[in-house]
């Protein structure tokens, strides 16, 4: 089977009833059920603003005898109303093993808000700003334009399933901390804000190798013997042997907070935090990750009107949606962006 090619241009949110489909999705879910008429394909497809299901009638599904989901595929066919839901009746699917190089994955899955060219450039600005030690500058930018490394990161996931399970997740949750905790350095100056900020940037770096990414987002073998910390841990090592002018104790330092960001035994962290920038790493990552379950549960509550989540397991509680305080300037401000701007007569 070839690669997927073309730009996708049709998605799932907009469609409407009667409307004519040929593009690029991914085959979400596939499953072979028998009708009087012969067997059929109930498929779901997938893209970045959500799913639809999808039938291949007999005798065209014979020419299926095999689909597995987790693939690119192009269909052709046209949308239909089926008990008040779209479904997709396919006339013709190309099956890809897998995407052209090249395309955006966030056409196909949910990705951050944020672009993760821009997210990565927020972060090696972080770089710029507060780094004054040049070894530290030096480390940094090496291995963030590492070829292998940066391709990763625009891509992978921060989890699995928990906080920031999305394309350039990953890199969101690492600017969202190395954030938190420049701004903690301004409260508690007394902290190494340069060896908290290398931490924070590679404190989930062999997640990029934990977790496949993709559809299946599952672990991959490296990532279930060893877990991101060891991997991360790995990845960095020949970067630092390559930085001879970076003191000793400074890299002793990056790889305790490295190895202790979980802060407790029982939450994977092979040690406790033993300094403050490593306790103040551990708070700010536990921090990012619950706020983003937060956010998520607040995105769903939003589609019902509820204030009141469904219970969650990882927060092991319901949150509520508080009434917010009014902000007229924020208001103002939204009503300044939204006005239309017409030319001035001469």
């Amino acid at each position: 089977m070839a690669r997927s090619v073309g730009k996708k241009s049709q998605y799932i949110q907009s469609l409407s009833p009667g409307q004519a489909v040929d593009d690029l999705f991914l085959l979400a879910g596939a499953n072979q059920a028998q009708s009087k008429n012969g067997p059929y394909w109930n498929l779901t497809f997938q893209d970045a603003t959500g799913t639809i299901d999808g039938k291949i009638w007999s005798p065209k599904s014979l020419e299926y005898p095999v689909l597995e989901p987790g693939c690119p595929v192009r269909v052709r066919g046209f949308v239909e109303s089926y008990r008040d839901r779209n479904q997709l009746k396919v006339d013709q699917m190309d099956v890809f093993e897998g995407f052209a190089p090249g395309t955006d994955l966030s056409d196909f899955l949910p990705a951050s808000a944020t672009p993760p060219e821009v997210l990565m450039e927020a972060l090696e600005d972080l770089v710029t700003e507060h780094m004054r030690h040049k070894p530290w500058k030096t480390l940094c930018r090496k291995v963030l334009c590492n070829e292998e490394i940066r391709a990763r990161l625009l891509t992978a996931p921060g989890a699995k399933t928990v906080h920031h399970a999305y394309v350039g997740g990953l890199l969101e949750h690492t600017l969202g901390v190395a954030r938190a905790c420049m701004a903690l350095c301004d409260v508690y100056p007394d902290l190494d804000r340069q060896t908290l900020l290398a931490g924070a940037i590679f404190h989930d770096l062999g997640k990029a190798w934990e977790l496949s990414g993709g559809l299946a987002n599952d672990y991959t073998d490296e990532g279930r013997l060893f877990g991101h910390i060891q991997l991360g841990m790995e990845k960095l090592e020949p970067f630092l042997a390559r930085c001879p002018r970076l003191e000793e104790g400074l890299k002793l330092h990056l790889k305790h907070l490295i190895t202790s960001h979980h802060g407790e035994h029982e939450f994977g962290s092979p040690v406790r935090p033993k300094t403050p920038e490593a306790f103040v790493l551990h708070f700010a990552d536990n921090m990012d990750a619950k706020l983003n379950i937060i956010d998520q549960a607040y995105a769903d509550m939003d589609k019902t009107g509820a204030t009141w989540s469904p219970y969650m397991r990882f927060l092991e509680r319901n949150v509520f949606r508080p009434e917010p305080t009014p902000d007229n300037a924020k208001k103002q401000n939204a009503k300044a962006e939204n006005q239309c701007l017409l030319p001035l007569k001469a």
